[in-house]
This record gives structure tokens, sequence and C-alpha cells, in this order.
């Protein structure tokens, strides 16, 4: 305990000396009120950093993405699967049919909307809504389809996300530089088991028989999907289910994490990168209005303003309308002025 409260001392006394010499680095979003104060590494010279292109946030710490340090055999596993299904992918073009294409889409649709965004997402990491059981079991099962992890892993890092947001122990910070805070940390556990050597900020899932079981068989469940995928439509419907589908559902998650963090527009004060991205909304169903959902993390509905589409608040609308979403949490106009920048 006592080397660990003179390590806070320590790294508390940096920042403040580094604010009081200047040395502080002060990213401006649009709003000209709103800035992030970061520091950089020490021991490391400001000028071996550089800002990440056409943005304001600078990359003040660094972590080997590759070479130069430890993999893990759980780093080796997801780094060739995520190679595997990249290369399936690039059998596309020469298996295009409009039947593989629809699939592709549809498959991502569903799993995106009610499995990643609406369920890991909204449902099970922020609690914004409640659900009947066998709906919510049914949603996160979806999501598991998506092969991003199993719901307990997936909700305990976003967690930790929003808890340490863009600091060094945030889990993909964009301070870190772009392409760790994109897909550069899911290849390294080690990262993960410093920062968080015991994750119980999930006992709400672990105390669940239902999450437990598809933590330890959560890998048979993609194999079987795509079993299932090439027992019905060959290897034109392998290629575009499982691989483009699973392609362009993980990058458009990423760049929740990467892009929302570095390019777009701050409307709430929340001290930290997050930025509404119109474009990344778009594609992630709603997901891109990411300084709405840092400022008030509970809302249910992400995209705040009527010009804000956000598709999965269309469908827990629906949901509540017909009585199988309850509870649906929304902010209220003191919740707003709070983190509003006059305020």
């Amino acid at each position: 305990m006592r080397y660990l409260s003179f390590r806070m001392l320590e790294e508390i006394f940096t920042i403040n000396s580094n604010i009081l010499d200047c040395k502080c680095y002060t990213h401006f979003s649009d709003h000209s009120k709103m800035r992030n104060l970061i520091t950089v590494s020490q021991g490391v010279k400001a000028s071996e950093y550089g800002k990440i292109p056409f943005s304001d946030v600078k990359v003040t710490r660094r972590r080997n993405l590759f070479m130069g340090r430890k993999w893990r055999t759980v780093d080796v596993k997801i780094a060739v699967g995520m190679l595997g299904v990249h290369l399936l992918a690039l059998f596309a073009p020469f298996t295009f049919t409009w039947g593989a294409f629809w699939a592709g889409f549809t498959t991502y649709v569903l799993c995106g909307i009610f499995g990643i965004t609406l369920s890991y997402h909204r449902n099970l990491a922020h609690h914004s809504f409640k659900l009947p059981k066998w709906l919510e079991y049914t949603f996160a099962y979806l999501g598991v389809l998506t092969v991003q992890r199993d719901p307990i892993f997936w909700v305990s890092m976003h967690r930790y996300h929003h808890q340490f947001v863009d600091s060094e122990k945030d889990p993909h910070s964009p301070i870190f530089g772009f392409w760790f805070s994109h897909m550069g940390w899911i290849f390294d556990s080690g990262y993960i088991f410093e920062k968080y050597q015991e994750r119980k900020n999930v006992e709400d899932l672990k105390n669940q028989a239902f999450y437990r079981f598809i933590k330890r068989t959560y890998i048979l469940h993609p194999f079987a999907f795509a079993a299932l995928i090439y027992l019905f439509g060959g290897f034109t419907y392998l290629v575009w289910v499982v691989g483009v589908g699973a392609i362009w559902g993980y990058h458009m998650t990423f760049l929740v994490n990467s892009a929302c963090h570095i390019w777009g527009n701050q409307t709430w004060n929340t001290g930290d990168l997050s930025k509404n991205n119109w474009w990344v909304a778009l594609v992630t169903f709603g997901e891109g209005w990411h300084n709405n959902h840092h400022a008030f993390e509970f809302s249910a509905r992400h995209g705040l303003e009527w010009w804000q589409i956000d598709f999965c608040w269309y469908v827990i609308r629906l949901l509540e309308a017909i009585g199988l979403a309850t509870n649906v949490k929304l902010p209220t106009e003191d919740h707003k002025l709070k983190k509003s920048f006059a305020s």
C-alpha cells in the first residue's frame, strides 16, 4: 500500500509540476472553452510525439504494436483469427452474388444493431433500459456472433473505458496513437493485464449463468455459426457473411473507439476527447454521437437532437412502445445544463 501511495503521489506531483512549468499540452476542440490536459510521458521529449492528422489530438504515450513486446498465446490466437477473417474477405470480388451480398448486409444489421449497439453497449454495459430476460439473452447472443468477444469481456472493457477515459488506464485511447485505439489493443493482452489484473466491474453479468456459459464456450458459437452458413450457402455465403460481414462490423465498431475520440465536434463539457462524428453515426446505427454518450452515458438515446440519426434509438422506442423495453433512461434538462459549456 505504501508503494502504491508513493506512486500516486509521484504521478500527481509530476502532473502538477508539468502544468506549472507549462509543459502540458492543451487540446482545444471546436468549442473554444473546451480543453483536455494530457501530459507527455516522463523522460520522453515532446518532439518524439506527433499530432494525429486533421485533429487536435497529440499522441502522448507509446506502446509497441507488434515488435518489441511480449506476445502471449491469446494474442497470437486473436491475431491469427483476425487475419483469417480478413483473408476470407479478400475472396469477395470473386464470389459476389446479390444473394450473398444481402445475406452479409442483413447479418451485419441484425447483429450490429441488436447484438453490439443495443445489447452489449446500451443494455448490458450501461443499463440504459431493461428487457425481458429471454429477449436480453437473445440479443446478447447476436452480439456473440459478431466475434467481438463474449459479453463479460466486452462490457468490462467498455466500463473501464468510461472510468479511465483518455488516460493511461483507458483500454483504447488515441493518446497511444490511432492504430492502438482502433485495434492494436486487441492483440495486447499484456496491456489489459497490466491495467486491470482483476476485472471486478462486471459482477452483474458474472452472477448470471447464461453469461458465464457463453464465456466458457465462447469460441464454439462463431465456429458453429460459420459451419451453418457454409452448410446452407457454401463458400460464397461464408465469404460474404462471415468474412465481409464480420470485417465491416469490426471496423465500424473500432471507429467509435478511435475516430470518435479524434475527429468531430464537442457539444458537451465532458473533460475528455470524445467527439460527435456524423459519418461514424451513420455506419454504426447512432454510436457516432459519442460526445453525447460520454456526457450522458446512461442515456438510451445517443442522437439527442432530432437531426442526429440514431437507428438504435428508434428500435428501442419501438420496443418501448410494444412494452418490451422498460425503464428507458434519458437525460433531463438539468443533466444537460450541468454538462453544458455555459455552466
